[in-house]
């Protein structure tokens, strides 16, 4: 019987290995980003340092560590999500010259003059761009609007709107019961 117990228990120590084994290959599969600082290009090495995507392709890498999707900067098009094989997944929310910030685990997103928002971990699109204006999400919601408008301040320009409300990170309205 301890023999039986014994084997069993080696199986699945197997198992599990190489289970674990096998999650950390693919975490191990990334991408680096790197600068050519003679020509003021950026590009992705893998982890053998071969290049895999060439310096010039894009202005500026700001992810430093591609797993699944990296933010980086094309001329003429802004700031851009891609995937592995370079495919543009959304275009990225702008802010202070730079693409938007992380916050609670999401950025802004742009399509067609919309926005909404992806995961940053993954780069997935949790929220697909439907409103006109959007706030950083802070503790699981956002303020939001469909009828906002531009007015300038100074340097800066903010949103102005009658109509906003809050989601949550399902995008769907949270109604706020006041006591």
């Amino acid at each position: 019987m301890k023999c039986l117990i014994s084997i069993i228990i080696i199986g699945i120590l197997l198992i599990s290995g190489l289970t674990v084994n096998g999650q950390n290959g693919k975490a191990n599969n990334y991408l680096i980003s790197f600068a050519d600082t003679a020509k003021d290009e950026y590009g992705y090495k893998n982890q053998k340092g071969e290049i895999i995507i060439e310096p010039g392709k894009y202005r500026f890498c700001f992810t430093d560590t591609f797993r699944t999707y990296a933010i980086v900067l094309k001329s003429g098009e802004g700031f851009l999500g891609i995937d592995r094989q370079q495919n543009i997944l959304y275009k990225v929310f702008s802010i202070d010259n730079g693409p938007d910030y992380t916050s609670d685990g999401l950025f802004r997103i742009m399509k067609d003059g919309k926005i909404g928002y992806a995961d940053s971990t993954t780069g997935k699109i949790i929220i697909k761009p439907q409103f006109d204006c959007a706030y950083p999400f802070e503790k699981g919601e956002a303020l939001v609007s469909n009828n906002c408008t531009k007015e300038l301040q100074e340097e800066h320009s903010i949103w102005k709107s009658n109509n906003w409300f809050y989601i949550n990170k399902k995008g769907k309205k949270v109604i706020h019961i006041i006591k």
